[in-house]
């Protein structure tokens, strides 16, 4: 009888096994949303939460049998084979999941890498759409103009690594088939708005070069010209107080 029991007990732990490999590792998943993808990922963590747990149920099984062959042999050993088969399969189903749960989290862990990338890169964009904006309407002094050129400078020295970042695991999640509409529509709204703020950017740039260039030429003509009337000036006041007459002087002084 206690045989009997074993081999029954044997026979429902192998289609408990059939059950899970159907329920978890056979089914076509389709991660189209993140709330579909997350929910896997919590499904897979209880599926390994479930199968370990099974793990004493089969090491009691293992050794009920092993009492068994001790007592009676002939029962034990066609026993001792069913048993090595359910434990191959416990182990092997095992693995597979240890290996789905693990892949899901790391899946899910990319998705919200690329989440965090983005945000930080809007930022950065956020701050360079308002740089671009404090360049309009600057007053007409050179000081100022450029501050607005330095500080815009300064935002547009923003590294590139983030930017890599995101077009990676972007392409590694869209190859795979996950959230591929949703990570598609993110990447090209982040794309076209990086594109244009940045080629505003650049040419308020080469503007405010060209600008304060021309300023500083400004500046230094009307320095030259200052000092040039400043010593006519010297010159003229030289000439009256030493009486002069007027055709005396040069023709540039008349």
């Amino acid at each position: 009888e206690k045989a009997v029991n074993l081999k029954k007990d044997l026979a429902e732990m192998q289609e408990w096994m059939t059950q899970a490999e159907e329920e978890y590792l056979e089914k076509d998943f389709e991660y189209k949303s993140p709330e579909e993808l997350e929910n896997a990922v919590e499904e897979m963590k209880r599926a390994k939460e479930d199968v370990l747990q099974k793990e004493v149920r089969v090491k009691i099984l293992k050794d009920n049998i092993k009492m068994l062959a001790a007592k009676v042999p002939s029962s034990g050993q066609d026993l001792a084979t069913e048993l090595n088969v359910v434990l191959e399969n416990y182990q092997l189903l095992c693995n597979r999941i240890r290996g789905k749960c693990h892949t899901l989290e790391e899946v899910w862990s990319c998705w919200i890498e690329l989440l965090q990338y983005l945000d930080l890169e809007t930022a950065w964009l956020n701050n360079l759409e308002e740089r671009v904006q404090m360049t309009e309407n600057l007053p007409d002094k050179l000081d100022a103009v450029n501050d607005a050129l330095e500080s815009l400078e300064s935002v547009l020295r923003h590294p590139a690594d983030n930017r890599t970042q995101i077009r990676e695991l972007g392409q590694t999640l869209i190859d795979g088939g996950i959230l591929d509409d949703i990570i598609s529509e993110k990447l090209e709204a982040f794309n076209a708005r990086y594109e244009e703020l940045s080629h505003l950017a650049v040419s308020r740039q080469i503007a405010l070069e060209q600008q304060l260039q021309t300023m500083r030429e400004t500046d230094h003509m009307l320095q030259v010209l200052q000092e040039n009337l400043a010593e006519l000036d010297r010159q003229l006041t030289s000439y009256l107080t030493d009486r002069i007459d007027a055709f005396q002087m040069p023709q540039e002084a008349q």
